[in-house]
């Protein structure tokens, strides 16, 4: 009988097998000192929250990706990526299939002079690293920042990667699983989306009184954004019964006090 590979075919492998092979991988990497992170889904939601969505959506609407994109989702779903490690411009990876296969992915840092734009136009809408890490941003500062090709998140253009897997395809269905990790990811950690563009989240971060609010004035009310003010901002079609929990809190509560009332006096 005819070997697997005179034909140019593997063997095929088990997906539990696969797993073990994985597992004692990452355990060896490990006990090397290496850092290991898989890439853990819950449930069918690759992102939950505000930068983890706005990152897989901003990939969305690039028709160079969206070819692959799909297997990608199916990957990581599975708990396919088995060691994610994000740092400044850069991301390697290990994504388990017929073996285990090593992804390496490069961002060019964001431009200083858009940094910059971003800096000035959000002055005065953000009062504080938690709130703004936390996604409680108000739709003016979350459509800035989002902006396609003037916010944060990158273009393909400015993306590169590479797979170690004989896949002939520019985007692989492991670089594909990467790229939609690296927005689960940013559930956990937002802040590795500034490491990544090599950028400084406190310079977002308004002074009081120091700069002009974004479109003049900030909301005068509480309020949540639901996940049509997001889907807004990239012109797509949400999945219902999931908020996006981005919150903008009311910046001056003391205004909300009814004034004293003034005494009546006898004429």
């Amino acid at each position: 009988m005819a070997d697997y590979y005179d034909w140019g075919w593997k063997p095929y492998v088990s997906v539990a097998e696969r797993r073990r092979r994985a597992a004692r991988a990452m355990e060896k990497r490990r006990k090397q000192g290496h850092p290991v992170s898989p890439v853990v889904i819950e449930g069918r939601a690759i992102a939950r929250t505000f930068w983890g969505k706005a990152w897989c959506e901003n990939l969305e609407q690039y028709s160079d990706y969206a070819n692959r994109l799909p297997r990608g989702r199916t990957y990581v779903r599975n708990g396919s990526v088995v060691d994610l490690q994000i740092t400044p411009g850069a991301i390697r990876a290990f994504v388990s299939a017929s073996e285990l296969y090593e992804v390496a992915v490069t961002v060019t840092p964001l431009a200083q002079a858009r940094w910059k734009s971003i800096c000035k136009d959000c002055a005065g809408g953000i009062d504080s690293v938690v709130e703004l890490l936390q996604g409680r941003l108000s739709k003016g500062v979350m459509e800035r920042i989002c902006r396609q090709n003037q916010g944060l998140f990158p273009s393909p253009r400015v993306i590169q990667f590479s797979c170690s897997c004989p896949d002939w395809a520019g985007l692989c269905k492991h670089v594909a699983a990467v790229l939609y990790g690296i927005g689960a990811r940013f559930d956990e950690q937002p802040e590795l989306l500034f490491r990544l563009r090599e950028v400084d989240e406190q310079e977002l971060i308004a002074k009081a009184g120091s700069a002009l609010r974004l479109g003049g004035q900030r909301p005068a009310n509480a309020k949540i954004l639901d996940d049509r003010d997001l889907a807004d901002v990239f012109g797509l079609d949400m999945a219902p019964g999931v908020s996006s929990g981005v919150v903008v809190v009311d910046p001056d509560p003391e205004k909300k006090r009814a004034a004293p009332r003034r005494k009546r006096t006898r004429s």
